[in-house]
């Protein structure tokens, strides 16, 4: 990875800490106290070790071995109070630990709850036009590993990086004191865990990076796999998909492994480091104890400890809690070289989290913009009477024009259709009027633009029915009352009736509470398609906007649906894409697009006669509409064309 990105992204990560609140900070100060902590236990045991042992020892060697147990017996008592004070400081240190543990989780839970609601603030904000640019597996790689494998960098790198420094520090000023060439060997030892650890971790950012980007693959394309299941199989590529998927597991695997390797082999050169370094110490202790070694002590400073003896450099004591701390002196600088895979994870994470969030949205006003309009400039309309597009040029996330320009006007009461064939710009428009496309030019609603709406105000006028309806896990009720969870049961009801899907509702053992399985499995598409009309239309919505709202779906269905649509758009505005031209004589108005622009537009009546785009697109509908008429239809599942056929006999 390049040094310069590397950077940019490890001060992205850390301006994020401010999520964390003060619980970073709450975990430092534990891992503080729980060092001091650890330096007056090592106290306490170097003198209970150094009383026992060489006390009783030169009593035995004085008085004797019958007055040695006696003399034991009194030591053991004038040493109670170290017994109860090192218990004292164990319960501390565990308790601290605790805390410490505790605060770190809890940093780490906030940050990740912070960079889950700015990522879903964003895609919202982009809107689904830019989120069509993914699979939807990548997506959830994003959200849910990427933003997971945060965690340990604001748990543990950031609280163990400052301890890194300040524990061993502490260490050094309880040794230097005592013994001055055990402080140096400390001193000078100490460089070699973190000079290493930079060494590994130059590649471990970018395998981590490289590990994510084969994940977000790997997930995108099952994902993908999955849904087409049944279309592979039908065209007998279900093997060659194997071989696909395969593939690409083979790769996150080996990304993985490299990542692991990385980790294994610093965790193991920074424990060799650490026992070479103390097994210096002991080494140096051991050789003074002969006496072979007589430099490092203070002079009369160094007969420390209970038991000084005059015949050595420095007594027992001193060795015992030098040795003691020796470990602890290492350990955090061990611990963040654990920690640091989880820098290399955070900064391999952040890449996309950081392209994301810091996608540009585009801005608003005369300018190329979208409807996000300028803080302070947002307009709220309750009546909408009026649509005016003059010029309008609609453009991909990416900046590529995908429409125009085009000018059209709709009046209250108006319905107008959008035709062209596939790549026309028919939904693009669609998406420029809902806000998930940037666009230039004019596009008014009673003379306020689009870009100075209410974005959120705007889209509640609007009822949206697209082709491929999707409806949330859940029950039916919740998927009705999406856009009001306050509507009571009989209002769904009267919805459900106004969709034509009331008495499949009602069959069913649990009516309201019918639950609907992931992707609509448990409906027919004309039953998730009834069931989100009833949505739209508890929308109460002025404008009515339909993507192809009648595709896939049976003779039954389609009629049921345009019938209720029919009546719920009387009197209000309504856009609507679809390649049924022979059933648009009720419309007001028609345009016919291609490649981008306008090359029709006209009435039915007018249309049909005139040579042209539509009057092909025509002749081809009705067309395929007899050839279908020669087939006996199939019936649809779930007892559609029974309920259709009831309800249409009902009419």
């Amino acid at each position: 990875m390049d040094k310069s990105l590397e950077k940019s992204l490890l001060v992205w990560l850390k301006s994020q800490k401010k999520a964390c609140g003060w619980f970073v900070k709450l975990s430092v100060w534990c891992g503080m106290l729980s060092a001091i902590a650890l330096i007056a236990q090592a106290y306490l045991i170097a003198t209970l070790l150094d009383g026992v042992i060489v006390g009783n020892a030169l009593q035995a060697l004085t008085e004797g071995a019958n007055s040695t147990q006696a003399q034991s017996t009194v030591g053991a008592s004038d040493y109670l109070p170290h017994f109860m004070a090192l218990i004292g400081l164990m319960l501390l240190r565990a308790l601290l630990a605790y805390g410490r543990e505790r605060a770190s989780f809890e940093a780490g839970k906030r940050l990740r709850q912070q960079i889950r609601g700015a990522v879903m603030d964003k895609l919202t904000r982009l809107g689904p036009a830019f989120i069509k640019g993914k699979p939807a597996g990548s997506w959830a790689s994003i959200v849910l590993e990427q933003v997971e494998d945060l965690q340990d960098f604001y748990a543990r790198y950031l609280p163990q990086m400052t301890l890194a420094g300040v524990i061993p520090l502490l260490i050094l000023i309880a040794v230097f004191p005592i013994n001055w060439a055990a402080g140096l060997i400390l001193l000078l030892t100490a460089p070699l865990i973190p000079l290493f650890m930079i060494l590994v971790g130059m590649g471990a950012a970018d395998a981590n990076r490289k590990n994510f980007n084969a994940l977000a693959r790997l997930s995108g394309h099952f994902m993908d796999r999955l849904k087409g299941l049944s279309t592979l199989k039908l065209f007998h590529r279900g093997d060659a998909e194997l071989k696909v998927i395969e593939k690409a597991s083979e790769e996150f695997r080996s990304r993985t492994m490299s990542v692991l390797r990385m980790a294994f082999l610093s965790s193991a050169v920074l424990e060799f480091f650490a026992a070479v370094s103390i097994a210096v110490l002991a080494v140096y202790f051991g050789f003074s104890y002969l006496g072979h070694l007589d430099f490092g002590y203070y002079g009369a400073h160094a007969q420390l400890g209970p038991n000084a003896n005059e015949g050595l450099p420095f007594s027992l004591f001193v060795g015992l809690f030098i040795l003691i701390l020796a470990p602890e002196f290492y350990q955090p600088l061990r611990d963040m070289g654990t920690h640091y895979h989880a820098k290399a994870q955070a900064i391999g994470a952040a890449q996309a989290l950081m392209t994301l969030l810091e996608h540009p949205e585009p801005a608003s006003g005369s300018e190329l913009g979208s409807s996000q309009g300028k803080l302070g400039q947002q307009t709220r309309l309750d009546k909408l009477t009026h649509l005016s597009v003059k010029d309008l040029e609609v453009f991909s996330t990416d900046g590529s024009r995908l429409l125009g320009p085009i000018s059209f006007e709709l009046q209250q009461g108006e319905h107008l259709a959008l035709v062209g064939p596939s790549g026309a710009g028919k939904t693009s428009l669609l998406n420029a009027l809902l806000g998930f496309l940037p666009y230039k030019g004019k596009l008014l609603i009673d003379g306020a633009e689009l870009a100075n709406l209410d974005l959120a105000h705007w889209r509640q006028q609007l009822a949206w029915l697209g082709q491929e309806p999707q409806l949330f896990h859940g029950t039916v009720r919740e998927n009705v009352a999406l856009a009001n969870p306050e509507m009571t049961d009989e209002q769904v009801w009267q919805l459900l009736e106004q969709a034509n899907i009331h008495e499949f509702v009602r069959s069913q053992p649990l009516g309201l509470a019918t639950p609907i399985g992931e992707q609509s499995s448990t409906l027919s598409v004309g039953q998730a398609q009834r069931i989100a009309l009833a949505r739209a239309l508890g929308q109460a919505a002025q404008v009515f906007i339909l993507d192809e709202p009648t595709a896939s779906l049976d003779s039954v269905s389609e009629q049921l649906v345009s019938r209720t649509l029919k009546a719920a758009m009387a009197g209000k505005m309504g856009i609507m894409v679809t390649h049924r031209v022979d059933q648009l004589d009720h419309m007001s108005s028609i345009l016919v697009l291609d490649k981008g622009k306008i090359v029709q537009r006209g009435d039915f009546a007018t249309l049909s006669t005139e040579v042209g785009l539509f009057q092909t697109m025509l002749h081809e509908n009705t067309e395929s509409v007899a050839d279908i008429g020669l087939e006996t239809p199939m019936p649809d599942t779930h007892s559609d064309i029974a309920l259709g056929t009831t309800e249409g006999a009902a009419q």
